[in-house]
């Protein structure tokens, strides 16, 4: 595929290398083409950051609204805190 706009970036030899390899492999044509696919998938990662995010700002706004109507829970610091850190345990990737 002919590049419609032509860059040219510098890249650490560590970096370069790994284009390298993944060219020799026969997993991509070119380094442009690691390259790109790269820049997508960086380009998909931020996308789903800003849908998580947008989702995120989303229940905020909803659990505010609770509140304003008086739905909301009182809780003690102790309880808060466990209860937030239970949800991050629980939400841990099993490899940390």
């Amino acid at each position: 595929m002919p590049a419609a706009h032509a860059r040219n970036v510098a890249l650490t030899a560590q970096l370069s290398s790994f284009v390298d390899e993944l060219v020799a492999s026969g997993e991509y044509a070119n380094a442009s083409e690691v390259l790109r696919e790269g820049l997508r998938v960086l380009k998909e990662r931020r996308e789903l950051r800003d849908a998580e995010l947008a989702e995120l700002r989303t229940r905020v706004a909803i659990g505010l609204e609770q509140l304003d109507r008086g739905e909301g829970v009182a809780l003690g610091s102790e309880e808060l805190v466990s209860g937030v850190m239970a949800k991050v345990r629980q939400n841990r990737p099993a490899s940390a």
